[in-house]
This record gives structure tokens, C-alpha cells and sequence, in this order.
């Protein structure tokens, strides 16, 4: 069985290769970097270290690659002939491989119409009808009625912690214990391929997608943008202060609201959900940077986004936003010169100020919120840690 997957960062090593290849599969992945193309073919398997109290490491077996610029006609074949496809490149990055897939998926369409799901892993909600609308542009509708007739574009939530170390031996990937790949079954079209290995099929992907974006995600930017605050230089050394800790913690436990409201989630899985997360950020044989972590603090505080959705809807239901306020006043607080949207979010407070900045990135339209954001700024301006 052949997977054919887009972009060999450390979520398509550590993560998605990782589950493909334990269910059989013989991974190809495809990717625009030719020194990491070449690693691939010339070893034909790759090494992951689980950071866990061993720090176990697993070498992945057998893969190789092809350069989507370089080898496009050999990229075609492979998507005629493959029996799974998979994304993870960044969202930003779906549309820069829409037509090439469109092109394998015509081809395929004439050559061999056998149903194959195309799976985004990427960090967004339905990154898969993403792409699908993606590929859309590049074939007619009659030509796209086709393709929907043989390929599904299940939706997928995917969460693990995947880093990159470097060592004269070459790269490797550094994982956590911890993983989640949460498929849409409903979405599927092909029967008939293998149950991936530890992956969770469920009928609604929303609650997994919601809880894994406002509480995971969320937790992760608020520990990174209040120790950046305090002075602290890893996700991991900042919750070992136990003030920032009980700031997180209750950051999760008001997001949570949200989501148990919303899907009537059981209370007690989501505690132990809660918990899940702490330990998981405090895992010491990880050091994960706060400035990392904390990039891109624009986009984080989008309107639909971790930090601002749960804020604006927990309002609106007449609870408690007195921790989530404190995490979004932090990340106008991100100061990072090396980080383009931080310098972009700075300059923009400097000539505008922070009240204009707060609806200008947040699109936020209650003033009440507004106003106890911009307070807790100035707070959190002079506050010693």
C-alpha cells in the first residue's frame, strides 16, 4: 500500500508518517526541499525520538520522496497510483499544491477511478474542504463531479507536539508521548482502506476540532505570551512558576466552559481533558521556546481565533472571561523583533495605541470587553513577576 504525503516538516514525520507507516503502508513523501528529498531516497527511513523519561527512538521505514517542483510529472503518477493521501504543509501553504493534485486526480480519473480519501492535517478547522475548494479552481464542475464521485476529503483534528533536532548525524524529530489523529468517518469514501493505527474515527469532527483549537492551542499561546511576560525562556520553565501555572489553569478551566456548553461535553472527561493538557506542556524532558510558541501573535488573535472566539462567546453567555482578558492583554504585550507580526502588532500600537489596536486585530464589537482588555494591558504593563 502506498501513502502519498505532502510536506516532510515534523508533523508529516512525527506525526503522520509515523501513524501510516505503523499501519503498513509504504510512505512517499513529497516536498519542494531537495536535501530533504535526497535523505529520504538515500536512507529510505527516518528516526523519531519520543521525548519521553527513555527518550525512545523509532526509525520509520520504509519512506521515500519526490520534489513537487523539480519531479512534477513523477508526482502526477504517484497520485494515480497511491491508495491514501495526506496533508501537512500550513494552511497557507493548501493552495500551493491544489492544482498539482487537481492534475493527479484528472489523470487518475482516466486512468484508474479506484476511491482514494485525500486527508489535511493541517492546523485549522476543515482543512480538507479547504483543499478540496482549492483544487476546485483548477478543474471544471463537470470535471469535479467527477473526481467527487471516487475521492473523499475527509476532515481530520490532529494534535502532537513535533520539533526538529539537529546533530552532525542530521536532522531527527523530537516528538512527545502524547498524540491525537481524529478523522471524520462520515467523510470517507474508501471502504475499503485500512483503520490507520490509533487513530480515532468519529461521526462529528466539530467538538475534537472546537476543544483542540480553544483549549489546547488557546493554553499553549496564553502560557507563552504570560511567561514572555515573566521573563521566561520556555513553555516548560514558565509553569514552574506557580502563579503563571494557576493563571493557565484557570484560562483552561474558563475556555471549557465554552465547550461544554456548546457540545455538551461530559464535565468530568473534560477535567481530566484539563489536566491532559498541564501535563503535557510541563513535560520536562521538553524544552519548548515561548518565542515559538508565541509567533504570530496576529493571527492568534483573530476574531474566530483561540484566544478571541471563547472570549466573545463566553461573554455573551454571562460567564467569566477574567483569565482569558488576562491571555489576549498578553499578547499585545508580545514583543518579539524577530517575529514579523509582532513587530507589525508593536508599531501599530505605538502609532495607534492599544485601544485601537484591540478592535483593529480582535474586530472585536463590545466595548465592554474591549475596555477590560486594554485595563488588564496597562496591568500587566508594570507588573512584577
Amino acid at each position: 500500500m502506498l501513502a502519498l504525503h505532502f510536506g516532510a516538516g515534523n508533523i508529516g514525520k512525527g506525526l503522520i508518517g509515523y501513524l501510516l507507516n505503523k499501519t503498513g503502508y509504504e510512505v512517499c513523501f513529497v516536498d519542494i526541499n531537495q536535501k530533504t528529498v535526497d535523505k529520504f531516497n538515500n536512507y529510505n527511513s527516518y528516526q523519531v525520538e519520543i521525548l519521553d523519561d527513555n527518550h525512545t527512538i523509532e526509525t520509520i521505514s520504509p519512506v521515500s520522496a519526490l520534489n513537487s517542483v523539480t519531479q512534477e510529472e513523477e508526482v502526477i503518477n504517484a497520485i494515480v497510483n497511491a491508495d491514501l493521501i495526506t496533508t501537512s504543509v500550513g494552511i497557507n501553504n493548501i493552495p500551493k499544491i491544489a492544482n498539482i493534485l487537481a492534475q493527479g486526480l484528472l489523470k487518475r480519473a482516466k486512468e484508474n477511478k479506484k476511491k482514494i480519501d485525500i486527508i489535511a492535517n493541517e492546523n485549522a478547522i476543515n482543512a480538507s474542504s479547504s483543499l478540496k475548494r482549492e483544487i476546485k479552481r483548477y478543474v471544471s464542475n463537470k470535471e469535479m463531479e467527477n473526481i467527487c464521485t471516487f475521492v473523499g476529503f475527509p476532515n481530520s483534528a490532529i494534535d502532537r507536539l513535533a520539533l526538529s533536532k539537529h546533530s552532525e548525524g542530521g536532522e531527527s524529530v523530537l516528538v512527545e508521548p502524547f498524540y491525537e489523529w481524529i478523522i471524520n468517518k462520515s467523510e470517507i469514501v474508501n471502504a475499503d482502506s485500512p483503520i490507520i493505527k490509533n487513530a480515532i474515527y468519529v461521526e462529528d469532527l466539530q467538538p475534537y476540532i472546537e476543544r483542540k483549537l480553544y483549549l489546547v492551542n488557546m493554553g499553549h499561546a496564553a502560557t507563552a505570551y504570560i511567561g514572555f511576560l515573566a521573563g521566561e525562556s520556555t513553555i516548560q520553565s514558565a509553569l514552574r512558576n506557580a502563579k503563571i501555572e494557576h493563571l493557565v489553569r484557570e484560562t483552561l478551566n474558563e475556555a471549557s466552559q465554552y465547550i461544554l456548553r456548546k457540545f455538551n461535553m461530559d464535565p468530568k472527561d473534560m477535567s481530566d481533558f484539563i489536566e491532559r493538557i498541564i501535563k503535557r506542556f510541563k513535560n520536562k524532558n521538553i524544552s519548548d521556546s515561548i518565542l515559538r510558541v508565541g509567533r504570530s501573535p496576529i493571527r492568534k488573535l483573530g476574531y474566530n481565533e483561540r484566544l478571541i472566539k471563547p472570549t466573545r462567546e463566553l461573554f455573551d453567555l454571562g460567564l467569566s472571561i477574567e483569565y482569558l482578558s488576562v491571555a489576549v492583554a498578553a499578547a499585545f504585550l508580545f514583543d518579539n523583533p524577530d517575529d514579523e507580526e509582532s513587530v507589525i502588532l508593536q508599531n501599530y500600537i505605538c502609532e495607534n495605541g492599544i485601544e485601537q489596536a484591540i478592535l483593529h486585530f480582535t474586530e472585536l464589537e463590545n466595548k465592554t470587553i474591549r475596555e477590560k482588555i486594554k485595563e488588564i494591558y496597562y496591568q500587566l504593563k508594570i507588573q512584577k513577576w
